[in-house]
């Protein structure tokens, strides 16, 4: 689901992880559009609702960024239902070689500890 705009924190440190941790895992993959390889070294922002903190509060942010296999994953605190289903946020936003891209993703049940999320960067 693309969106999600709302509460973005532009510049967020990267970190190990979000919040206090708390076993509840973001991870995905990040391509590059056209021929579908990994984009390595990609700064990817993540913010949500937690057990911890409202998605609006700073400790609830945090960026990361992909492997040379294009992977993330941060640790954070449990994702809990706020207006509506329990969601994250993630965010590419370096703007010079792909376009912005923000993302919503759900988790099927508020008792998941993990939500994957892969997408295809396209050429700015």
């Amino acid at each position: 689901m693309r969106g999600g705009a709302n509460n973005y924190l532009p510049g967020a440190p990267i970190v190990e992880r979000i919040g206090g941790g708390g076993g509840f895992w973001m991870s995905g993959t990040v391509r590059r559009a056209g021929d579908g390889m990994p984009s390595a070294r990609r700064r990817i922002q993540i913010w949500a609702h937690t057990t911890e903190r409202h998605e609006r509060d700073p400790h609830s942010y945090g960026a990361t960024s992909t492997d040379a296999e294009g992977r993330f994953r941060p640790e954070m605190p449990q994702i809990v239902p706020a207006f509506g289903q329990p969601h994250g946020h993630l965010a590419y936003d370096d703007g010079v070689e792909f376009r912005t891209v923000f993302l919503r993703p759900v988790t099927r049940s508020a008792r998941d500890t993990s939500l994957s999320v892969d997408f295809v960067l396209e050429s700015a």
